[in-house]
């Protein structure tokens, strides 16, 4: 048989509008809260300074307020919220001059009425504030048909490398390390296509259809179709390379995280993992995928060298060649600082969004 009920501790504090009551009960259950002729009854099982038991208590306060309180139950307590019937201060809590003794001051959350004033004024401020910023910006008539497009150009990106990424493993599985020898020629098509569509980033930039930097964009696009184009599609020597193989791979990984996070971030989606995956796998990737590209470029200078091909010739009386494979030593320079600056790019990226959030101040 359960024992006489107990009075909680609880304690107040007030805003022109509203009541705050905090009722230091743990792991309560069944809350019955009613507030009925400006009386507020309470009644509820849980854990507090005499234990585990039913507590309860009556309030009745000074001037009238709205009988529809607001209750919000935690591990450690349950917090009241009472809004009054008219803006005003108010010199205590009850109707009795007496303060009941399970009833104290919330410190917390205490203001004088000062205070109060001030924060109320602080508030109806940044409102107004906050209308007259929305006010003068200009509202965009195409701004969904922007999102459409921005969500239909990653989702198509996305596909398109998912269809590299899952094709090639699945090679891999079942042809071993003979899938290295033929991957330019089974996924070269999907690649051509995905990569002339990158352009697309570059322009998107430049009219500031999205906030991505245009050198970061600038220096990914146009690094990868250089390879992509010039080295691998003009060299049939340098399709059959295993290099190749690992060129494709990170690339399509890369992407498979890239684009969805750009697709969500469209329509004001953000998913945690995916974006800590977005701004922290770029730190082995990126790296490996340099390097890939690098060894291709390094294979490709002697090809380069005994064909001709590309090299410039200058007119007499110079009678000069300028060799291409030597314009590919001059380029590898360019692909390595190229490099640095999109890492000190993704670098910052990742402070931004992945840093330690500042604490706020009391």
């Amino acid at each position: 048989m359960a024992g006489p009920s107990l009075r909680p501790h609880v304690h107040w504090a007030q805003r022109h509008r509203e009541l705050y009551l905090r009722v230091e009960l743990s792991d309560v259950q069944h809350p019955d809260i009613s507030i009925t002729d400006n009386v507020l009854r309470f009644r509820a099982q849980g854990h507090g300074a005499k234990g585990d038991n039913i507590y309860e208590f009556e309030i009745e306060f000074l001037e009238p307020v709205e009988p529809n309180p607001v209750c919000r139950v935690t591990q450690r307590q349950l917090n009241i919220t009472v809004q009054k019937k008219e803006s005003s201060w108010w010199e205590r809590l009850t109707k009795q001059e007496k303060r009941p003794l399970f009833l104290a001051p919330d410190f917390d959350r205490w203001l004088d009425e000062s205070d109060a004033e001030m924060e109320l004024k602080e508030k109806e401020e940044e409102k107004i504030n906050k209308m007259k910023i929305e006010s003068r910006v200009p509202k965009d008539p195409f701004r969904h048909l922007k999102k459409g497009y921005l969500v239909m150009y990653n989702l198509v990106q996305f596909l398109g490398f998912s269809w590299i990424f899952v094709n090639m493993t699945v090679r891999l599985f079942i042809l071993g390390k003979d899938s290295f020898y033929d991957t330019f020629h089974t996924i070269s098509d999907m690649m051509y296509f995905c990569q002339t569509l990158a352009f697309m980033e570059v322009i998107n930039s430049l009219i500031g259809l999205v906030r991505t930097p245009l050198v970061p964009a600038v220096v990914q696009v146009f690094g990868r179709n250089f390879v992509l184009f010039v080295i691998l599609g003009s060299l049939e020597e340098m399709q059959s390379k295993p290099v190749v193989f690992f060129i494709f791979y990170l690339w399509s990984i890369i992407e498979l995280i890239r684009y969805p996070y750009y697709m969500l971030a469209c329509i004001d989606i953000e998913w945690k993992p995916l974006t800590w995956l977005r701004y922290t796998a770029w730190i082995p990737l990126y790296p490996l995928g340099g390097l890939a590209e690098a060894v291709c470029i390094v294979q490709s200078i002697p090809i380069f060298s005994e064909t001709g091909k590309f090299s410039l010739g200058l007119p007499n009386p110079l009678n000069v060649t300028v060799q291409f494979s030597f314009l590919l030593q001059i380029y590898l320079i360019a692909l390595f600082l190229g490099a640095f600056v999109n890492f000190r790019h993704l670098y910052k990226q990742r402070k931004h969004h992945l840093g330690p959030k500042k604490r706020k101040m009391k």
